[in-house]
C-alpha cells in the first residue's frame, strides 16, 4: 500500500483547497492489525487548506466493509459513511479555541511539515461500525441457526469440586 497517499503536506498550503482521493481496501486494516474487518472497499476524499495559522482538513469516507456476523459468523457487508473535520495546529496547544467547535483540533509538533491522516481514517471507519453486527432476520446461515436453536446439552457429573454446587438446590432444581 502506498502510504504517501495519506500524507498531507502542512507547509506550502494556501487558502485554496487542495483535494485528493484514495481507495482503501483490506490491506489498509491489516496494517493496523485489525482482524475484525475481513474486506473493505472504501473511497476517501480529503480537502486541505490554510485557515489563518491553522490547517483545516475535511475527510469524507464512503463505501463498505465486510465483517463476521455475530450470530452465524458469515460475512456481513456494512455500509460506511463517515466524515472527519479537523483543525491542525502546530505547537503545544496554548492558543484559545477560536470558534472551531465544529472541528476536532489536532496538535502537531512545532515545525511538523506533514500530517498522516491514515490513523484518522482508520479510527473513523471503526467508530462508524455498529456494536452489534448481525444479518437482518432471515439472512443468517440456516445451518448455523439450526445448530444454535438446538440448545446446549451439558453432560457429566458434579464431583463436588465446584464451590457453587451447594447453591444447586437453592431454587428447587
Amino acid at each position: 500500500m502506498d502510504d504517501s497517499k495519506f500524507i498531507i503536506p502542512l507547509n506550502g498550503l494556501t487558502h485554496a483547497r487542495r483535494e485528493s482521493g484514495m481507495d482503501v481496501g483490506k490491506e489498509f486494516f491489516e496494517r493496523f492489525d485489525n482482524k475484525d474487518i475481513k474486506d473493505a472497499s472504501l473511497h476517501v476524499l480529503t480537502e486541505a487548506w490554510k485557515a489563518g495559522q491553522d490547517i483545516e482538513i475535511d475527510c469524507t469516507i464512503s463505501g463498505h466493509v465486510s465483517v463476521e456476523c455475530d450470530r452465524c459468523l458469515g460475512l456481513l457487508r456494512i455500509p460506511v459513511g463517515a466524515e472527519a473535520r479537523l483543525c491542525i495546529r502546530s505547537g503545544d496547544g496554548g492558543r484559545e479555541d477560536d470558534g472551531k467547535q465544529d472541528r476536532e483540533v489536532v496538535h502537531v509538533g512545532e515545525g511538523s511539515s506533514v500530517f498522516d491522516i491514515s490513523q484518522v481514517v482508520y479510527d473513523y471507519v471503526c467508530l462508524s461500525l455498529p456494536l452489534k453486527r448481525t444479518h437482518p432476520d432471515g439472512e443468517c446461515d440456516p445451518e448455523v441457526l439450526r445448530y444454535l436453536e438446538s440448545g446446549i446439552k451439558v453432560t457429566g457429573s458434579d464431583d463436588g469440586g465446584n464451590p457453587f454446587s451447594v447453591l444447586g438446590g437453592l431454587f428447587g432444581n
